[in-house]
């Protein structure tokens, strides 16, 4: 029965997907695709399937603009964060997976609702990266805690570690000045994957027969994760330590001024002085 429970979500999710991506295609072939703003993509999920996610969530942003801010979106989706975190740790995968994927859209959406409601503010921009940072604190340390007993525990130890350098080294290299974006682990693709394998972990975990599999499948997602993420952070510190380091070594040009024939000392000629003979034209010789 917890299979079920499990699995009807699941299959309801995957339907709506793949209807939508089959209508979604459709209108694109004919060129009947309404324009869609903001859209983002990354190097894993790529602009096609990037429009495709901002069309599904057009129907949602209808419903919300104009009658719930983004800010409370945000607050929402850390609060969610934080369940997943303790039905993690106390063993309750099932939970932890749809609250973890729900989470994860409201983070999608919450930005693009702040633009269609007009609420785009410094101050709703910090809340929303904070917020992201101790979402994943608060759902990382249930997995953390859930493998504490096993070597496994230091795989999600370097999910929480990397998710962290990944975001700081973006935001320490635009506070000097280098856009840094893109990489194949981003906050989306890490919601995705661990979403997806504690997804499988539960599915093993509901049988009694399988339930030895639930650490391996969590660790094991974990450590790609964890691998993934790494990599990105160390890509993103190389690519701004070079982009920083050839600016400075870049040739400083000067600001040049007309150049003007002057002796060493400069200084004004009094009228009497310029109309006598000495400094007055020579005159023709005959």
């Amino acid at each position: 029965m917890e299979r079920f429970y499990l699995l009807a979500p699941a299959l309801v999710l995957l339907a709506v997907f793949v209807i939508g991506l089959v209508v979604f295609s459709v209108l694109s072939a004919t060129g009947r695709l309404p324009q869609l703003d903001g859209v983002k993509h990354n190097q894993l999920f790529g602009p096609y399937l990037g429009r495709f996610l901002v069309w599904m969530m057009q129907p949602a942003e209808r419903l919300l603009v104009g009658r719930v801010s983004a800010n409370a979106v945000t607050a929402v989706s850390l609060l969610l964060c934080a369940l997943t975190g303790i039905a993690a740790a106390t063993g309750h995968l099932t939970g932890a997976v749809w609250m973890y994927t729900v989470a994860g859209i409201l983070d999608a959406l919450d930005g693009r609702l702040a633009r269609l409601n007009g609420q785009q503010t410094a101050a709703g921009a910090l809340f929303d990266s904070v917020s992201d940072r101790w979402g994943e604190l608060f759902a990382l340390s249930g997995y953390i805690w859930y493998l504490r007993e096993t070597p496994w525990m230091f795989a999600a130890l370097g999910v929480l570690g990397a998710s962290q350098m990944v975001s700081y080294t973006r935001a320490r290299a635009q506070s000097l000045g280098v856009d840094l974006r893109g990489g194949m682990m981003q906050r989306a693709e890490r919601v995705v994957l661990v979403a997806a394998g504690t997804l499988v972990a539960a599915w093993y975990g509901a049988n009694p027969e399988t339930v030895g599999a639930v650490v391996p499948i969590l660790g094991g997602v974990m450590l790609v994760v964890a691998i993934a993420s790494t990599g990105t952070a160390i890509s993103r510190w190389v690519l701004a330590y070079r982009e920083l380091s050839r600016r400075a070594t870049k040739p400083v040009e000067l600001e040049t001024t007309p150049a003007v024939a002057a002796s060493p000392m400069s200084f004004a000629v009094p009228q009497k002085l310029r109309d006598s003979a000495e400094l007055a034209p020579a005159a023709p010789r005959i």
